[in-house]
């Protein structure tokens, strides 16, 4: 005899499923049992998500979306405990459980899901899996459990509540320039430097069950029984055991760069990185606004200019690159007046729609980027931040709009630019940088 209780649908016999993707909804191989793919058809992937490979257009390099590499589903108990109820004291009792596991919902090293990409990988997740998985900022509760039961025979019972909890690798589609050979070149999405892992969990079900009831051999039930420890002496240690101390619940925290260092006072740039000896202008498509670095009155945030506001050429930038990863090239943008660099603020790093600033150089993943480049011939760029993996755009095309980060990009293709050469470090006196 078994009960299940849950305030959603209960899903039967799911084993853990290995999963393969090349692209953000491709066919998954799983390893699963045939009620398993007869009662969770896969749905059909979305017509304007693309894959691998697709083709993209320039208006796409400041996009990315994400895509599933992996995933592993694992029954897992949350609350646990081990009850005996002897022979004519079958009733209806109130146990206590114990906390076994908090899952929590994370996607990278950041437990605060609000950016547009971090949804649409946890919804990738459940969609390929057939499953409905928490997609917010949350977690299973660290806190003991009170589960009233109606025990009906005599025997050791496993009272537990439980999840499916759910994890993997993502990666990030990006649009990029790709060599075809011969001369030829064109752009499509590529799998991206960014990427990461993810956990997220299954609808919460409890209920009660003994060693000898007939349960899934990969069944919430089933690990419950394993927790028993039925057919060993181990069950009847576990309806006395104290219960164990519960692990506490995490708190929301965004993803922590490391410390950063100040470059020292004689290289003008880090080890491995070459600054071009031309400084570049970046606007907007139509070439009527540039990024500009502020005034000495004008706060920290690189807006969007059409002229420049002061002297020393603030609408003009220095590239230096860097090593690669993942085939793409870490760049750092040096403004030309203030010779600061352009960056992500540490302490809104996480937020969508965080305005971009200059700050004083550092070696700090928030302060490198990744370049995605249009065919030759063309001087249409994307830019993605290293650290938090979100694309550089801005919310209209007006004077004096920031910078800001969004984690998807701009769906209105406002993320993309043009690099624009203004000349060499000899046009800049007399108000030429350090760097120069």
């Amino acid at each position: 005899m078994s009960h299940l209780r849950s305030p959603g649908r209960w899903t039967r016999g799911f084993v853990a499923l290995a999963v393969a993707a090349t692209s953000m909804l491709a066919a998954m191989t799983a390893v699963a049992g045939p009620a398993v793919a007869a009662g969770h058809p896969k749905p059909a992937a979305a017509a304007d998500t693309p894959k691998l490979g697709d083709v993209c257009t320039s208006a796409d390099l400041g996009k990315r979306y994400p895509f599933i590499k992996s995933a592993q589903v694992v029954p897992t108990i949350t609350h646990f405990k081990g009850w005996y109820v002897t022979e004519g004291s079958a009733t209806s009792q109130t146990v206590e459980t114990s906390t076994q596991e908090v899952v929590t919902v994370q996607v990278g090293l950041s437990v605060n899901i609000q950016g547009s990409f971090q949804i649409g990988v946890l919804g990738q997740v459940g969609g390929s899996l057939g499953l409905n998985v928490q997609m917010s900022s949350t977690h299973t509760s660290s806190q003991s459990k009170s589960i009233t039961w109606d025990f009906r025979k005599p025997g050791y019972y496993a009272l537990y509540e439980g999840t499916r909890k759910v994890t993997g690798q993502y990666g990030s589609l990006n649009c990029n320039r790709v060599d075809q050979g011969n001369g030829a070149f064109a752009t499509k999405w590529i799998a991206g430097p960014d990427s990461g892992s993810y956990t997220t969990f299954t609808t919460l079900e409890e209920g009660a069950v003994r060693c000898e009831d007939a349960v899934p051999g990969n069944s919430i039930m089933k690990r419950a029984q394993d927790l028993l420890g039925c057919g060993t002496a181990a069950a009847r240690a576990a309806a006395h055991a104290p219960a164990a101390k519960a692990a506490s619940a995490p708190a929301a925290k965004a993803k922590k760069a490391k410390d950063p260092v100040d470059w020292p006072s004689g290289p003008a740039v880090p080890p491995g990185f070459t600054c071009d000896k031309d400084y570049y202008k970046i606007a907007t498509p139509d070439r009527s606004l540039f990024w500009t670095a502020p005034d000495f009155l004008g706060g920290d945030n690189v807006q969007l200019r059409a002229a420049p506001s002061g002297f020393g050429n603030p609408d003009q930038w220095q590239v230096c690159r860097g090593p690669e990863n993942g085939g793409i090239a870490e760049d750092i943008f040096i403004n030309r007046s203030s010779n600061k660099c352009l960056a992500v603020a540490e302490s809104t790093a996480a937020d969508e729609g965080a305005p971009l600033q200059q700050a004083d150089c550092k070696t700090d993943d928030l302060q490198r980027f990744y370049v995605y480049r249009d065919v030759p011939g063309s001087d249409k760029i994307g830019v993605q931040n290293k650290f938090t993996g979100y694309m550089v755009g801005h919310e209209r095309n007006a004077e004096g709009q920031p910078l800001r980060q969004y984690s998807m990009g701009k769906p209105d293709g406002t993320g993309t630019y043009v690099l624009i050469n203004a000349g060499g470090s000899g046009d800049c006196f007399p108000f030429c940088s350090a760097t120069s």
